[in-house]
């Protein structure tokens, strides 16, 4: 794009940055020439991917043994492996600082607030890892959360994996298949269960669902349940149950953490599952942990006396990468509620009150913010504030003049895209980098990402599916119960062979950015032109009418032709003068072939629980094919809208 940048880091903000010390650092051991920029680190680091991870492991003081070889079969991907001889544990990088520092900050869309600092973190993992002990747990077994994002959640999974287990989450918001689809496959030795939680003013039980859990689930032990909306809830019955505060041995002081390899299996993940069951990603220890402190330290800039927050549930991998935030001596801000209550505001004022320094969101809320009218830099102080980073789904060039306008003129904004796949970013930001509207700021260091056209060439200012042509450590160690890794290899390998095909649609930018047009499987294809659904996303926010819209392509005639579906404010119907507005808006700023063919007015939208638009649960609902997995959604009765349209028939 050829805009001037609507950001340009200062001078000191550049001189102070993590990654400008790691340059030098690089530029000292006669690696790269004096003042290296972000792309000439990237280029050596893809280059020479065996000294950029070992320096990566050193700079950001991975606690452990990291022994002398760092790749093995490097020409094999999948299979290559890293860091062959280490010893380490996930729980003892997290829990270095053990001062009064504050390392959790809890808060509920009720108004709670909860403070635990770094001390009083390690007492409680050291309670619960004892208590966990005591029933057995180790390596080899699973630890189950069906928690909201409270720091209950945290010492769980710490506690899990300083034993050496394997921790996995779902959101309580799931329902009761869509907890079933994922536990019943891993099956964990122990449950932590909140007994509810609160959204949109309303509390929500939880432990009620239990009964037809556990039976299906039938590998669980012990359900340890954390008190929310009851100080003391009743337990369930049938199989041995305690409060989190009696599970606790508040003898235990010391965390035992066990090292183990590199690979040892950290956290089992699950795709979204609305296309099919859904799939368990098994990530590894060393692999997650790397791949975090680059991404926090030297991407992001996050450091011990900054205070980190990430909008996300436990049932999305951003709460995991968040967590990760405890090895950089950061404050982590949970929330746990709908982002828009206290008059849409409470993460706004959770800015000033905590003093956060990185806030992460999704684009979907930077959206709703701008066509909400709120000016939080009008309403709000902000002065804590250095970078905000959003995910989730496509910034569109709107929201980036949005934030610089209305949210803060002096701030990083950086897209981030990757996905609960690598638990990790392909793409992403830097504080050293200027911001370009519409413009994921640059590819991951250590990442061999590019944009390749269909023929397998790697295109620049064209679009194209993301891939990433060479090994990286945070590669999943596969699928659970897929022991010859065919359907990890179907999932991610067989479009390229040895390159990984991510199933995003984007393009290369000539300041070397990326823009996601989004995933490969929801383009469409009027006429044999691939146009992603981003392209379309862009011009309709751009209609103050429009509160949210989805695209799809429908079958028709013996080709695709564009449908729209728009969900519009209060008062407002579809007309001819706004569906012309809308037409208008699309063909004078893209082509004649992204103007829908039909636009439908809808009351509402169907989403995923992390707030992801599911174009291709629409697509199916208008085709008439089932959808399968309806519980991985936070809305599913948004589908029925969508069935046996009239307007859709002719």
């Amino acid at each position: 794009m050829s805009e001037e940048p609507l950001w340009n880091p200062s001078p000191e903000r550049c001189a102070s940055a993590q990654f400008t010390r790691f340059a030098a650092g690089l530029a000292a051991r006669g690696y790269l020439p004096e003042g290296a920029d972000y792309f000439a680190v990237h280029d050596w680091a893809v280059a020479e991917p065996v000294l950029f991870w070992r320096e990566v492991w050193d700079f950001t003081g991975v606690v452990g043994e990291p022994g002398a070889q760092v790749l093995e079969v490097p020409d094999q991907f999948p299979g290559a492996r890293w860091f062959p001889e280490a010893r380490l544990n996930f729980a003892e990088n997290l829990l270095q600082r053990r001062d009064d520092h504050p390392a959790l900050v809890g808060l509920l869309e009720t108004g709670a607030r909860r403070e635990l600092t770094y001390a009083d973190l390690y007492r409680q993992v050291a309670g619960l890892a004892a208590g966990l002990r005591a029933l057995g747990v180790g390596p080899g077994d699973r630890v189950a959360g069906l928690l909201p994002n409270v720091p209950e959640a945290v010492i769980a999974m710490l506690a899990t994996a300083s034993l050496g287990a394997t921790w996995t989450s779902c959101s309580p918001d799931f329902g009761v298949n869509g907890i079933i689809d994922r536990f019943g496959q891993v099956a964990p030795k122990v449950l932590f269960c909140a007994d509810g939680y609160y959204y949109n003013g309303k509390p929500c039980a939880v432990l009620d669902r239990l009964d037809a859990i556990l039976p299906a689930v039938d590998s669980v032990e012990q359900v340890v349940v954390v008190p929310l909306l009851a100080a003391q809830p009743a337990l369930p019955q049938g199989v041995p149950a305690a409060l989190f505060a009696g599970f606790v041995d508040p003898a235990a002081t010391v965390v035992a953490f066990a090292r183990l390899p590199f690979n040892h299996p950290l956290y089992v993940m699950y795709s979204s599952g609305t296309t099919g069951a859904p799939k368990c990603i098994l990530h590894g220890a060393g692999g997650t942990l790397l791949q975090h402190r680059k991404e926090h330290s030297l991407m992001c800039d996050i450091g011990p006396q900054d205070v980190f927050f990430y909008y996300t549930t436990c049932g999305w991998m951003m709460w995991n990468w968040l967590a990760s935030g405890l090895a950089s001596g950061a404050t982590l801000v949970l929330y746990d509620g709908s982002p828009f209550a206290g008059e849409g505001r409470l993460l706004l004022d959770a800015i000033d009150a905590e003093g956060i320094t990185v806030f992460g969101t999704s684009a979907k809320y930077i959206g709703a913010l701008e066509k909400a009218g709120e000016r939080p830099a009008h309403s709000h102080d902000l002065r804590s504030l250095k970078t905000i980073l959003s995910t989730g789904s496509p910034l569109l060039h709107e929201n980036y003049e949005f934030v610089y306008r209305d949210f803060k003129r002096d701030v990083c904004l950086s897209s981030i895209s990757g996905g609960t796949d690598i638990l990790s970013c392909f793409v992403g930001g830097s504080p050293t980098l200027p911001v370009h509207a519409g413009e994921i700021q640059a590819p991951g260091l250590g990442m061999a990402v590019a944009i390749w056209n269909d023929q397998g060439c790697p295109v620049q200012e064209q679009k194209g599916e993301l891939v990433c042509t060479a090994p990286f450590p945070s590669c999943p160690l596969g699928f659970w119960n897929d022991p010859d890794g065919s359907r990890f290899h179907a999932a991610y390998f067989a479009r390229f062979d040895g390159v990984w095909a991510q199933g995003d649609y984007g393009e290369v930018t000539a300041n070397r950015g990326f823009i996601i047009h989004g995933r490969s499987d929801a383009v469409l294809n009027p006429g044999g032109v691939r146009i992603g659904t981003a392209e379309i996303y862009r011009q309709v926010e751009r209609c103050d009418a429009v509160l949210e819209s989805v695209v799809i392509g429908q079958q028709w005639q013996g080709d695709v032709r564009v449908v729209l579906f728009v969900v519009l404010r209060a008062g407002r119907t579809l007309d001819a003068a706004l569906e012309a507005e809308i037409r208008g808006l699309i063909r004078g700023n893209t082509t004649p072939r992204h103007v829908p063919a039909r636009i439908v007015q809808v009351a509402d939208i169907p989403r995923t629980l992390s707030g992801k638009t599911v174009e291709l649960a629409v697509r199916n609902v208008v085709h008439g094919e089932p959808v399968k997995n309806t519980d991985a959604l936070a809305n599913p009765d948004a589908l029925r809208l969508f069935r046996d349209l009239p307007s859709l028939q002719s």
